[in-house]
């Protein structure tokens, strides 16, 4: 009996103690680092950095085609959050979540889908985003995301598609200057030729008023000639000079702001391999002390338990590990972003600027044209002044008054 007693006692004890382990294995369990434990923390933050960039919606902005590191102002603000992700679309900031992610395209548990190192709110859970410019057909409301490459298997970016199209603008440019340049070289060589055919000696010796309206047709020739000359001139200093020399520099800066974007898409994509390293250990860490936490509930022992008590300081500082390289992709990706409305709100600026620049240019053209037919037109005057004068019967009587071999008529001979 007391024997019995005893094991009775034993298998008590025992069952305590296997109690005990799993009772503490659930607590291991609960102690693992969760993305949800800095959930609240992750949100302030979200809500203070969408404040930040919310203030560009109400401050003037003067741009310069060298992005500042900090918008200057009325670019409104759109926050694209990563792990977790930020949207501001006005006043709205979509809330931040947690979830895998790769380089290619991999959406998370919640509403978040990362695509080539940006995340986006998932389309089928993202609330209905409002525009930064609506109505206005900005860049910085349609350029997020990158686009197919036509002539190859990779993609492009959208600040690239915009950089192209400036490029383009500036070379369309220059197309319209040589084209003003033809134009006058035309007008030069008219005009030579103008003055050249004034000199012609053909028909010198029409008399009368005829001879006069025909001598001022010669001389009209050589003042549209000049007309002409002065139109040249002032079409080289005017309009094709201007639209030759307009941005000189234009590439130039257009590299130092595409190297700049670059530079900033470049750091985002090592934040985010980061990140998915760092989220990468943290599931073998979680995993790990998983297994621990089993063999706990099989094998009592010291050594396990210490075992534990490690995997789970590894889990935890896996889990604050990733929670750092997720602040550091969304600091990297708001970085981005703001750069990213800046600089677009900038060339859509400078765009405008360059078609009302050529607009102005090419009014310009038109109205030194309307100047040159007025100036033709007053070279032709004097001769539809003298055409008018033309009199036959005058012409006839001065050619025989000056010619004239005797008024007296011949009569019948006599015998």
């Amino acid at each position: 009996m007391p024997q019995e007693a005893a094991d009775v006692e034993t298998v008590a004890e025992n069952d305590q103690r296997v109690r005990f382990a799993r009772g503490r294995a659930v607590g291991l369990r609960n102690l693992e680092w969760s993305p949800h434990r800095q959930e609240r923390k992750a949100r302030l933050s979200s809500f203070r950095l969408a404040g930040r960039v919310t203030c560009l919606l109400r401050v003037g902005v003067t741009m310069s085609t060298r992005p500042p590191m900090r918008p200057p102002g009325n670019a409104p603000a759109v926050l694209l959050g990563f792990q977790p992700a930020l949207a501001l679309t006005g006043a709205l900031c979509l809330r931040q979540n947690l979830g895998s992610s790769s380089p290619g395209k991999k959406q998370s548990k919640e509403n978040t889908i990362t695509i080539n190192c940006v995340t986006f709110p998932h389309p089928d859970t993202m609330p209905e985003q409002q525009l930064l410019k609506p109505t206005e057909w900005s860049y910085c409301d349609y350029f997020w995301a990158d686009k197919k490459d036509p002539q190859g298997n990779g993609t492009m970016a959208g600040f690239e598609l915009l950089l192209q199209k400036q490029l383009k603008g500036k070379q369309m440019q220059k197309e319209m200057s040589e084209f003003i340049r033809e134009r006058i070289k035309i007008e030069e060589e008219y005009a030579k030729n103008l003055a050249k055919l004034s000199q012609n000696s053909l028909a010198a010796q029409e008399e009368g008023s005829l001879g006069e309206a025909w001598a001022q047709v010669k001389k009209s020739l050589a003042d549209e000639a000049e007309v002409h000359l002065k139109f040249s001139a002032k079409l080289h200093s005017e309009v094709e000079k201007p639209l030759m020399n307009f941005r000189e520099n234009f590439k130039k800066d257009m590299k130092k702001c595409e190297h700049h974007i670059t530079d900033l898409r470049k750091q985002l994509a090592s934040r985010h391999a980061a990140v998915e390293k760092a989220r990468k250990a943290l599931t073998e860490r979680q995993r790990d002390l998983e297994i621990k936490t089993q063999q706990l509930e099989i094998k009592l022992s010291n050594k396990t338990e210490e075992d534990i008590k490690k995997a789970r300081r590894k889990s935890t500082q896996a889990g604050d590990d990733l929670m750092r390289c997720v602040d550091l992709y969304n600091q990297a990706q708001s970085k981005w972003f703001e750069e990213m409305v800046t600089t677009t709100l900038e060339l859509e600026r400078l765009e405008a600027e360059r078609v009302e620049m050529i607009r102005q240019h090419l009014c310009q053209y038109t109205q030194l044209r309307h100047e040159t037919d007025m100036f033709n037109q007053s070279t032709v005057e004097p001769v539809d002044q003298l055409l008018r004068k033309v009199d036959p019967a005058k012409d006839r009587e001065l050619w025989v008054r000056e010619h004239k071999t005797g008024n007296i008529r011949p009569v019948d001979m006599e015998i």
